[in-house]
């Protein structure tokens, strides 16, 4: 495999910032699926997959979002042309005899509720880490948040099943409106050690 041009590794991390403002134009549904294909192939523990990804492009389900959302979040969501809902399905054991088939009692590993809801959140954040590359892999932006109501979102866009909610991004085409100056990171010895 070789190593990615510099500017595909800008594109993915260096030069890609956390956007605020929104050029609402709406994203095409074919894009969406193109966003999810990619996604998709990140690994996870066996993989489970368990991350659910509700895309609200209507404007009223992301006025449904924007009520639940907190500080100036409702603000982005409504002008984002789509905002996403990363979710993880605490029934995901459910589909591991498709997905991981070669280990036909991989099921029975996640009997225990506190050890898949601990694999659910955990392959989850994978899963939207892996999403929020695939967006900028194919040229847009992207802004996370976590600052909404998460009882009250589970109850208002999963009910009747077992999702709950990880964290919301909204996607599309940034503008520089409310874009912050960089922030610095931590250096390598400050974060990281080889040992």
């Amino acid at each position: 495999m070789a190593k990615l041009e510099d500017a595909s590794l800008a594109q993915l991390f260096t030069e890609a910032r956390t956007r605020n403002g929104w050029d609402p134009t709406p994203l095409p549904e074919s894009v969406l699926r193109e966003l999810y294909e990619l996604t998709k192939f990140g690994p996870t523990a066996a993989n489970s997959s368990p991350a659910r990804f509700y895309f609200l492009t209507s404007e009223e389900a992301k006025e449904r979002l924007a009520k639940l959302s907190s500080g100036s979040n409702a603000a982005k969501i409504r002008q984002a042309p789509c905002t996403v809902i990363v979710g993880y399905d605490l029934d995901f054991p459910e589909t591991l005899p498709k997905l991981f088939p070669h280990a036909p009692g991989a099921k029975d590993w996640f009997n225990d509720l506190a050890a898949r809801e601990w694999g659910a959140l955990r392959n989850s954040s994978l899963q939207g880490g892996y999403f929020i590359l695939a967006a900028r892999a194919l040229g847009l932006d992207v802004g996370p948040m976590s600052g909404f109501d998460n009882a009250g979102v589970d109850a208002e866009f999963f009910a009747g099943t077992n999702i709950k909610s990880n964290f919301i991004a909204s996607i599309g085409h940034g503008t520089e409106e409310g874009l912050f100056p960089r922030n610095p990171r931590l250096d390598f010895d400050e974060a990281a050690k080889i040992l």
